[in-house]
């Protein structure tokens, strides 16, 4: 069985992006329950020189409609990196969901050259390298180091709820 690269990406990143929003939840649950400022967590980091929480949702979301327009040829819409709620995070990444689900699949068809631009200095992938290489990971990145700053946060989140569904759960054979 061979994925093509819609079936590799979309429902992907789509998942991941609800399981962000999810433990959004959680911390905007967290600090409601704690009476405290929901800037203190919006804005908390792991380290000094990484992006604050607001930031790793951007760039989550950036990630994956960047994804989704390099692989399919079909445009994503601009987000301007204002958002300082986690009502407001929750509409990009809404957002970012409905411009994910309007791309057909069809539109993955063609094998792309994705050339990315890091300052001085370029990176060239075919759409496989780009998406298993840079893209995925890049995605993966962003989701789990927000997953830290609410953990880090006293967020009561476990790898359950970074994971989200798993599949169709039974009892073992032989229990």
């Amino acid at each position: 069985m061979s994925l093509s690269y819609y079936q590799a990406s979309v429902p992907v990143l789509a998942h991941g992006l609800r399981q962000l929003s999810h433990l959004l939840d959680k911390g905007k649950a967290h600090v409601a329950s704690h009476g405290h400022d929901p800037a203190t967590l919006i804005d908390a980091r792991l380290a000094e020189d990484m992006y604050p929480l607001s930031a790793q949702v951007q760039r989550a979301c950036d990630t994956a409609k960047l994804t989704v327009q390099r692989l399919s040829g079909v445009e994503a819409p601009r987000m301007e990196d204002n958002e300082r709620t986690f009502a407001e995070l929750h509409k990009r990444i809404d957002a970012t969901l409905a411009y994910l689900e309007s791309v057909p699949a069809e539109a993955f068809a063609t094998e792309r050259e994705i050339v990315l631009k890091f300052g001085p200095m370029q990176a060239r992938f075919d759409s496989g390298r780009y998406l298993t290489e840079f893209a995925l990971p890049n995605f993966f990145f962003h989701i789990t180091t927000a997953y830290g700053i609410l953990r880090h946060g006293g967020v009561s989140i476990g790898k359950l709820d970074y994971l989200g569904r798993i599949g169709e759960v039974a009892p073992a054979s032989g229990s």
